[in-house]
């Protein structure tokens, strides 16, 4: 018999009373420790872990998770009351790896993996002891996910893994990959694959950073040499792992119940407080035109928030997951961080391309630019975004496509074959 969920109130104070004697308050003026730009060790999360652990053992991860694979249980409210609590404390950074473990990767196994499977990681996930990464898109398969190439083959009890992948978040300090793969090549693209669990230390896995524009090393690609998987390792069904991705875009592009749990309602914004700070230090404050530029990038964000908001309450009265509603929150941003970042770049003028050693505040502007095109093409492209609006919203037809009722392996043997002659 379950027991029943605690007072809501009695809970958040329960919460406060335990934040306040584990956890450090947090500096507001301290630079994150993880930084976006810092070179990424394994060991440089080890404190982290520690602390996740101590999260974890006083029944403050996976809050809304699972009891039976260590979470706790209870609804959204709970994990946003404590969220909003944990606020002014320490809490773990993971960089790029928090989002992928607590929220793709695990809402996604969550939602197709074994009993057995789940038993066996996630309660590991919640304690910090593994950070899941997605390895999805290929050097040959970005936005056409459903062509990848990397190929899953069985011989005997076991699967043999090669191929290649890249643009993978934090998958240099992760532990463990979500690894799309081709296992049927005889079926149209989107019947053939198959998930498994890649152990990132495993003989065979090669894991090499990607150094940036902005001088980051945040993504990283992979390559498989006969990488030895089990039946333990897959997620979901054997060929049907096209149903598992589409479950974890939805999660990626925050379109999942659990997301919109958590996005807060907008409030009262401060007024662009980035490009008025470029506007200050370029002297231009008084500036009609960069006035009415503040004001526009202003509203943009206004809107987005409340576009986020609306989907939230659509979400939850639905209470399910919503591709189309998640690509709407998706293009939204995508379309405004990029055109922010210009207009930061066109109010600052030379003093954005300048700024003295060790200011961190005067080069950001100059590395959002140079970083601004990401929302843009991560986790779908805007026109990938677009082309779902339009099919799964506004219902219309699908784009013509030759190569989604052939077998992939005649797919493949004709583009090879392609001289781009008619």
């Amino acid at each position: 018999m379950t027991a029943p969920a605690p007072d809501l109130d009695s809970y958040r104070e329960r919460a406060r009373a335990w934040l306040a004697e584990n956890l450090e308050p947090r500096d507001p003026s301290a630079r994150p420790r993880v930084h976006g730009r810092d070179h990424k060790t394994r060991e440089m999360f080890e404190p982290e872990r520690a602390l996740q652990r101590r999260l974890f053992d006083a029944g403050y991860a996976g809050i809304t998770w699972p009891v039976e694979y260590g979470g706790q249980g209870l609804t959204p409210e709970y994990e946003v009351t404590f969220a909003r609590e944990a606020r002014q404390y320490r809490t773990p950074e993971f960089g790029a790896a928090a989002g992928t473990t607590f929220n793709v990767c695990g809402r996604t196994m969550l939602a197709h993996a074994s009993p057995e499977f789940l038993a066996l990681h996630v309660p590991r996930m919640l304690a910090g002891e593994e950070l899941w990464v997605q390895f999805f898109s290929e050097p040959g398969a970005g936005s056409d996910l459903a062509g990848v190439t990397s190929r899953a083959d069985r011989d005997g009890d076991r699967w043999i893994l090669n191929g290649a992948k890249v643009w993978t978040s934090a998958g240099h300090y992760a532990d463990f990959g979500m690894c799309l793969a081709r296992t049927d090549w005889d079926v149209p693209k989107h019947r053939g694959l198959t998930w498994f669990a890649v152990d990132v230390t495993a003989p065979g896995v090669t894991v090499s950073p990607i150094r940036e524009l902005n001088g980051a090393a945040e993504f990283s690609q992979e390559q498989f040499d006969d990488v030895v998987l089990t039946d333990a390792d897959v997620i979901g069904t054997v060929n049907d792992g096209w149903t598992v991705a589409q479950t974890m875009l939805i999660y990626e592009r925050g379109g999942g119940v659990a997301n919109a749990a958590m996005m807060p309602a907008p409030a009262r914004r401060r007024f662009a407080p980035d490009l008025v700070d470029v506007a200050r230090r370029a002297g231009r404050l008084d500036d009609p035109h960069v006035r009415q530029l503040i004001a526009r990038e202003h509203i943009d964000e206004f809107a987005v928030g409340e576009l986020r908001k609306r989907m939230g309450a659509r979400m939850r009265i639905e209470g399910g997951a919503n591709a189309g509603l998640a690509s709407y929150a998706k293009l939204g941003g995508g379309v405004t961080r990029a055109r922010r970042v210009v207009t930061a770049m066109e109010i600052g003028r030379a003093r954005t391309l300048t700024w003295a050693p060790g200011d961190r505040d005067g080069e950001t502007p100059a590395l959002a630019f140079l970083n601004g095109r990401l929302g843009c093409i991560a986790g779908g492209t805007n026109e990938i975004q677009r082309n779902g609006i339009g099919e799964r919203v506004l219902g219309l037809p699908r784009e013509p496509s030759f190569d989604t009722t052939r077998p992939f392996r005649e797919v493949v043997q004709e583009a090879a074959k392609w001289t781009g002659r008619s």
